[in-house]
């Protein structure tokens, strides 16, 4: 990684304290990180990827399964299905840590409640304090699947760059659902639906302009090194509205996409959908030397990329909001060669986050023996990897 990460100061965002109840795999658990960088190791179905999901249901989002919530609860023989996760966070923002808590509401729904301080919150709100990256095995399998799967993929980097993302997201997503059941039965009222397509055209746009601003701040930042020797990529944001804010004003291609969204009922009443809007946006990422589209590029080279797209991501944030998020890295190493493996170490060296990093075998970590704490995870619980001494606890902590 270039001198780009070791000139941003050291982050103040940081999880101190993760109190997990009933969720998943476990029971209970207490775990206070006591570096910046976190080794979590055990043998498959100990709980590792339980560990890092909780961690993301810290902040907005559906976390890094997009499980839904009914699916967080531990089966219990009791039947009861009330869950619950707790973190005591360091923020860029306040002076004093956050107890930032989520889980399910009295009556168990599937709908999860997350609070600040006791308070309950939006996911705005949420967003506003808390970013959070993540790279799992089964992103790997992003460019070969639809462009739904895509879309979310770019949508949490936008929403990390732009907390109010996620809302214009889905308040256009509301007002599509409306028309497209308004076509559907056959009767809707030319006023209102061009009321539904005037707020799915301003939202649609707005969420395009935040999406093409991620795109342009992290396409500068790939372009200059600032991940190398992690190859460099071009992303495209590959989407019609998007096309047209490069060249005209936003209120000029809001006028044209309701004027679009207009002139296509009949045919979205027989298909069931919308041909135009923010849900038909999808993004392209290559090789900025090789100009190999990652959809043609080897496992290892679609892990390389993605790789270095986080770590660029995390650099960008770091520039605009203060503070780098923190980084959730499921097998991180699996399909790495040596020259990548040792590279991402490296860099999460230099790089100005907090960083858990989990795998079946703690020796392809020993790199980071002298800075990272290394936990064994065994019968969903941590304790201290015993072929690793713990370091002091890091100040920046």
């Amino acid at each position: 990684m270039s001198d780009a990460a070791s000139s941003l100061p050291a982050t103040p965002f940081h999880l101190a304290r993760l109190d997990l109840t009933d969720f998943r795999s476990y029971a209970a658990l207490q775990w206070r990180p006591q570096t910046r960088i976190s080794v979590v190791t055990g043998p498959n179905g100990s709980g590792k990827t339980n560990l890092l999901e909780a961690i993301s249901l810290l902040g907005p989002g559906r976390g890094l399964r997009q499980a839904r919530a009914a699916e967080f609860p531990r089966l219990r023989p009791s039947g009861e299905r009330t869950w619950a996760v707790a973190g005591r966070v360091q923020t860029a923002d306040h002076l004093e840590p956050l107890t930032i808590g989520t889980g399910s509401g009295p009556d168990a729904s599937e709908r999860r409640i997350v609070r600040i301080d006791g308070a309950t919150v939006s996911q705005t709100e949420l967003a506003s304090h808390i970013a959070i990256s993540w790279i799992t095995p089964q992103m790997e399998r992003l460019f070969g699947e639809s462009a739904s799967g895509r879309r979310r993929f770019l949508d949490r980097l936008v929403w990390a760059l732009d907390p109010t993302h996620a809302r214009e997201v889905a308040a256009h997503d509301a007002a599509m659902t409306r028309r497209n059941r308004l076509l559907a039965e056959g009767h809707g009222d030319p006023a209102w639906l061009a009321g539904l397509e005037d707020g799915m055209a301003r939202h649609a746009v707005a969420a395009t302009a935040a999406r093409r601003a991620l795109v342009t701040r992290l396409n500068a930042l790939l372009a200059e090194g600032a991940v190398a020797p992690f190859p460099a990529a071009r992303l495209s944001l590959l989407c019609p509205i998007g096309d047209r804010l490069a060249e005209q004003p936003a209120l000029a291609v809001e006028d044209w996409l309701r004027g679009a969204l207009a002139l296509s009922r009949r045919r979205d009443a027989a298909t069931g959908g919308s041909s135009f809007g923010a849900h038909r946006a999808d993004f392209g990422l290559e090789d900025l030397e090789t100009q190999r589209p990652a959809a043609l590029a080897s496992t290892g080279q679609q892990k390389a990329l993605l790789l270095g797209l986080v770590l660029g991501h995390a650099l960008t944030i770091a520039e605009v909001r203060g503070f780098a998020p923190w980084l959730l890295l499921d097998e991180p190493l699996v399909h790495l060669d040596e020259t990548g493996r040792r590279a991402l170490l490296s860099a999460l060296r230099r790089l100005p986050a907090q960083a858990i990093l989990t795998g079946t075998d703690a020796e392809p970590f020993v790199e980071l023996a002298e800075e990272a704490e290394f936990s064994l995870c065994m019968a969903a619980g941590l304790t201290p990897h015993p072929g690793f001494s713990r370091p002091a606890r890091q100040e920046s902590l």
